[in-house]
């Protein structure tokens, strides 16, 4: 199940106790799973950097001997199972060999023939928090950013080879424990990464007894353990590469070739920002904050009289972007005449003709963007009490409503990387790029391994891009949760004009 080794060092403030590859409890006799191609989906995301997660667990009184007894042990034997049953592409590697026009997934049977060095299985570290602060790490308040990488697994990248997932398990005694995930993006969206998570979490508390011996639990788990339906993942890379006679595949890989000067290489793009330079806070929108917003948009939609022909798509989503991203653009401040970019990516399964399965697994999201000025967010008439968040609502349900449904492939941009390129490079030179990262319809908070449901769940990789993070109310009370990594002081201009505008919205 895994091979580990024994490597004890502190680094910020975690000791590593252990290093383990997690390998297949059995391979699937599937040979389409030992050599996955990418799609134009994937390819797309070919060069950006891996989306990281943290799930925070309570349990009170935990001690060493019983994290390693009983806890590592489910946790690990369950990873084992999970790559075994459904998920044995997770265990392979990203390559690029010389003959192929484009990367692929690669797992290597037992005996197959090898040019590299490469162990399958997925790498889990195990460490050990030595005066992190559980509680403030896993509550809403304001805090050091870097504390969070030092829970976030490592995704092994070189030239020639990308690891797809790691993971890291994380005690803190007394407290509870943290599983940090990091998933490479040219193989994950984020519905593929909670199936995943979701998916062991089911095994891991559903079937598992440590009491019984190992053989005993593989004689019964072959033969009885199954997942729901929904968890189930499809690999079958048919339903998109059929519907692409284009090769939008192999456009993104050139993009990407003449993005990084003809360089094959796996690595991906450095970071946006210095995290050591950042804070991380949780906001929280209420159902009672968001029926606000929208009944005042909604009024001031119906005085105008140069309203829209298009009635306003006042989702959840829109509503907590569109009051997020004015809070944000305030809070920087600076020159009314620089670019703002508006982005967020769209999941096409349900919305490609013919659809996609819910059920896919890989990426199957689009992006979309639109360029405004900071100043649109500031000169809207202060009369409306909003703000600017009109505006922001306007153009995110444009945005929303022009992506429809009945998409086909052969009707994408092929200039849609190489644009998405230019509105990077405008963002780091002095603009303000505004992105989301999650959904409030993942259910992260369902994610339970055994232990409970997750105290806090975290997208630390915001501290890398700049995007803002979604995630429905772990109260389960209609509410969005908003997780934001800025410099401190705009960070504290953001919660003084986020916690002003609810007040207003009272009024």
């Amino acid at each position: 199940m895994a091979t580990a080794t024994s490597s004890i060092n502190t680094i910020n403030r975690v000791k590593i106790h252990e290093v383990t590859k997690i390998t297949p409890m059995m391979i699937p006799d599937d040979d389409d799973l030992i050599c996955l191609p990418l799609t134009l989906f994937d390819t797309y995301w070919l060069k950006f950097l891996p989306v990281e997660r943290l799930f925070f667990y309570e349990v009170a009184d935990l001690t060493w001997d019983l994290f390693d007894s009983e806890i590592l042990p489910k946790l690990k034997h369950s990873l084992s199972l999970t790559l075994g049953l459904h998920y044995l592409p997770l265990a392979g590697h990203m390559m690029w060999p010389e003959h192929a026009a484009k990367p692929a997934i690669y797992y290597f049977l037992p005996g197959q023939d090898q040019k590299e060095d490469i162990v399958n299985g997925v790498t889990v570290a195990v460490a050990e928090s030595e005066g992190l602060d559980f509680d403030v790490l896993s509550g809403d308040g304001i805090r050091q950013a870097v504390e969070f990488r030092a829970l976030t697994p490592q995704l092994s990248i070189s030239d020639n080879k990308a690891e797809v997932v790691s993971i890291q398990i994380t005690l803190f005694p007394k407290q509870g424990f943290c599983i940090g995930i990091s998933n490479h993006h040219a193989f994950f969206d984020g519905r593929s990464t909670m199936m995943f998570i979701k998916s062991w979490a089911y095994l891991c508390k559903q079937y598992l007894d440590i009491a019984s011996s190992q053989q005993q639990q593989q004689q019964q788990q072959q033969t009885t353990i199954c997942l729901p339906s929904e968890l189930i993942p499809s690999f079958d890379r048919a339903f998109i590469n059929e519907n692409d006679p284009k090769g939008f595949d192999l456009v993104y890989v050139n993009n990407w070739l003449s993005f990084t000067g003809n360089d094959r290489s796996l690595k991906v793009l450095p970071s946006f920002n210095d995290v050591n330079k950042l804070v991380r806070a949780t906001y929280v929108l209420t159902r009672a904050h968001l029926k606000k917003l929208r009944d005042k948009l909604l009024l001031l939609e119906d005085r105008n009289p140069q309203t829209s022909p298009n009635k306003l798509h006042l989702s959840t989503f829109v509503l907590a972007c569109a009051y997020v991203f004015t809070c944000m653009v305030k809070a920087r401040g600076g020159e009314s005449d620089r670019d703002v970019i508006l982005a967020f990516t769209a999941d096409y399964r349900s919305r490609l003709d013919p659809p996609v399965p819910t059920n896919y697994f890989g990426n199957c999201v689009g992006s979309h963007t639109r360029l405004v000025k900071a100043r649109d967010f500031v000169e809207e008439p202060a009369a409306t009490g909003l703000g600017g968040v009109a505006f922001v609502a306007h153009k995110l349900s444009e945005m929303v409503q022009e992506i429809g449904g009945g998409l086909t492939i052969q009707g994408f941009d092929e200039e849609k990387l190489v644009k998405l390129m230019a509105v990077m490079q405008r963002v780091s030179q002095e603009g303000q790029g505004l992105g989301v990262a999650g959904s409030i319809h993942f259910d992260v908070y369902g994610s339970d391994f055994g232990w409970g449901r997750p105290k806090k769940v975290e997208i630390v990789s915001i501290d890398t891009t700049g995007a803002v993070s979604l995630a429905e109310s772990r109260h389960g009370d209609g509410g969005v949760e908003v997780g934001l990594a800025l410099g401190k002081q705009d960070m504290d201009n953001f919660a003084s004009f986020f916690d002003q505008g609810l007040k207003d919205l009272i009024v």
